[in-house]
């Protein structure tokens, strides 16, 4: 069971919220739960069902079909080794087998749209084995997803049973009600569980520990045939009621479990049905969750994650609201890098997020053009003004010290601000500050200046300086690769060479590239990044070679965070080094064969090891990569479909070999 426990499955409601868990069962997250409710989308997120125990009763015995992790380490019940099979399609499935020969089938599934889960099971039992029945406890919380939960008396165990099956309990007067629907009987009998342990939690130094209450039991009646009903268990958040609504329980699963197979089946692919995970409701718009099971929406990661998830699977449409709703969060030419919790007010560390969403922009647009879709004309200003409004605010100066320089490149950064995408910080730490002008940085900033020239004069002279000036500055002859940061805390002149991945985006990753992929130095910084940053799952953030190089993603979060960018690899860069890759190899057929084969497919097996479908947030830098983070994340999944739909697509008769092809030789 240890090498499943990190085998995790997820079902999220587009609006934030989620249930989650392990393949056995076993809850070693925080986060694991079966109904985890984002109060308002996608952010206030309370975990209202933590999980819950299960026997099925015959007249042989009692077999429990659950486990929990209780301190200091015992497991009980021993649910999980009647566990026989376990499948994903459509939705998390699990098959236990009896002593006694009966064969339960346990599915679970989160309705898209509403807070709500729902919960069956349907036994298979021998010819004359007699009767059997289910009983099912919950347990329940009422907390911050990001809290734990202790034995408190302010804790109410109140049951409020309706008609139709419906129970309501409301733990704590300020969190949102939570209704129960079943095809059983409810039978009032509050205790305390005290004492889950979290494996993962313990594992990433944090308190490990909770207490939850139930505040009873389910029990279903079985039958004594093959085929004899199926036990109903539904839940839903206060305001998603109505996803429970139907004659009976039997009915609503029905409706659900109709709905759902309908809207699973015309999703496409695996990775296409992982990518809907992460696109969500915010307001009356759109936006992306950057990873399940702690991130919210983040501009950076949203405007990275949507290339692959939207616009790469021709959710266009969807692309657009994404888009539309971002810009008018525009303030001092910056976007947001995130949006808190509870209303708190949103945070602008970021100087690429803005930049990240020009290049969207320009994409999105011009996938639209390829498709034939017309884009509203008020939503074409919205986004035109949101785009020039960057341009302009970063040219003239804003935030933390992001201007345009005098060689037309752009300075970024302030003490004890982490602006980069390399964002760790631990307390008044920032462990990679990147303060001056980050090469990738260089790279967006240019890309930007590009796309405007394409409808405005007026910062052509900023694009021929930058131009110019990364050409000049940014090559490390010596070492024949990229220099990471110039002008290093904004002192004219100094260099950081430290080898870092960041660099293969002046070659792959945008729409134009700053180093000639068929020259001579574009292939030596491409050969350079394989030979030393490569691995299975993305490329490394700091060269093993490199005296500060940490080649685990581990321990506490002091020593994780000091490990995040200094060798941990990250997934989601290989959409820009399979890309680079392919453009200095000529776009041919054989070299996307190559990279499909070499790059692609250890993404792909990726998908059955932790979160399952999807692909982790970091590994390991060192061998065997272990993943880490989170296991849910949406710039790697993203990355990982375009990369197969568009960086190793086959073009069509008549077309550039690729899109990264036509990009390129419309830049020179």
């Amino acid at each position: 069971m240890t090498g499943d426990l990190a085998r995790e499955w997820l079902e999220a409601d587009g609006l934030g919220g989620f249930a989650s868990g392990t393949v056995p069962g076993v809850r070693t997250r925080r986060y694991h739960a079966l109904l985890l409710t984002a109060r308002r989308p996608p952010t206030d997120r309370f975990v209202l069902v933590n999980g819950f125990d299960a026997w099925v009763e015959t007249p042989a015995g009692r077999f429990a079909i659950s486990s929990q992790a209780y301190a200091p380490g015992v497991v009980s019940p021993d649910g999980a080794a009647r566990l026989e099979a376990f499948s994903l399609d459509p939705w998390p499935t699990w098959t236990f087998e009896l002593e006694d020969g009966t064969r339960l089938t346990q599915e679970l599934f989160v309705a898209r749209g509403s807070s709500a889960a729902a919960l069956s099971w349907r036994a298979v039992r021998p010819v004359g084995a007699g009767p059997a029945s289910l009983e099912v406890r919950p347990f329940l919380s009422g907390r911050d997803s990001h809290a734990l939960h202790h034995e408190n008396p302010a804790f109410r165990f109140d049951a409020e049973p309706e008609a139709g099956g419906f129970v309501h309990f409301r733990p704590y007067a300020e969190v949102p009600a939570i209704a129960f629907r079943s095809s059983g009987v409810y039978t009032h009998a509050p205790d305390w569980y005290r004492n889950f342990l979290y494996a993962m939690e313990a594992a990433r130094g944090l308190d490990a520990t909770e207490d939850l209450g139930s505040p009873g039991t389910f029990r279903f009646a079985l039958g004594d045939a093959e085929g004899d009903g199926e036990a109903v268990l539904l839940m839903a958040a206060e305001g998603h009621d109505g996803a429970l609504a139907g004659d009976s329980a039997a009915d609503a699963l029905a409706t659900l479990r109709r709905g759902e197979r309908r809207r699973r089946k015309g999703l496409g692919s695996r990775l296409e049905r992982s990518a809907d995970a992460y696109l969500v409701r915010r307001g009356a718009g759109r936006t992306i969750v950057a990873g399940y099971p702690w991130f919210t929406d983040w501009g950076r990661d949203t405007f990275i994650a949507m290339r692959g998830l939207c616009l790469a699977t021709g959710r266009l449409a969807e692309a657009g609201q994404i888009l539309v709703e971002w810009s008018g969060a525009v303030s001092e030419g910056m976007l947001p890098n995130f949006f808190p919790d509870f209303g708190a007010a949103p945070e602008f560390n970021a100087v690429d997020a803005s930049l990240w969403f020009c290049v969207a922009v320009h994409e999105y647009l011009a996938a639209c053009a390829a498709a034939g879709k017309s884009v509203a004309r008020a939503d074409r200003v919205k986004l035109q003004d949101a785009f020039g409004a960057i341009v302009a605010g970063y040219a003239r100066g804003t935030r933390f010290g992001i201007r345009a320089d005098a060689d037309g490149l752009l300075a970024a950064g302030a003490p004890g601000v982490q602006l980069t995408w390399m964002d760790a910080k631990v307390g008044d730490w920032v462990v990679t500050p990147r303060i001056g002008k980050p090469v990738e940085v260089q790279a967006l900033w240019i890309n930007a200046l590009r796309i405007a020239a394409g409808f405005t004069e007026e910062f052509s002279g900023h694009l021929r300086m930058a131009t110019e000036s990364f050409a000049s500055r940014f090559w490390n002859a010596e070492a024949g690769c990229l220099h990471d940061v110039v002008d290093v805390d904004h002192v004219a002149g100094t260099v950081d060479s430290r080898f870092r991945p960041n660099q293969i985006f002046a070659v792959g990753g945008l729409p134009f590239a700053l180093v000639d992929p068929e020259g001579e130095r574009a292939r030596r910084i491409v050969d350079a990044v394989e030979a030393r940053l490569l691995t299975p799952l993305g490329l490394r953030t700091l060269s093993p070679d490199d005296p500060d190089y940490r080649p685990r993603y581990a321990g506490g979060v002091r020593d994780r965070d000091g490990a995040y960018h200094q060798g941990t690899a990250w997934p989601w860069l290989a959409g820009a080094f399979v890309d680079a890759w392919v453009r200095v190899r000529g776009n041919t057929d054989e070299a996307r064969d190559e990279a499909r084969a070499r790059f692609l497919a250890p993404l792909i097996a990726h998908l059955d090891r932790a979160g399952l479908s999807h692909v982790s947030e970091v590994a390991d830098g060192d061998p065997p990569h272990t993943p880490g983070g989170c296991p849910f994340q949406a710039w790697s999944v993203g990355e990982t479909l375009r990369i197969d739909r568009v960086i190793l697509a086959p073009a069509a008769p008549g077309e550039p070999r690729s899109t990264g092809a036509k990009r390129t030789r419309e830049t020179r």
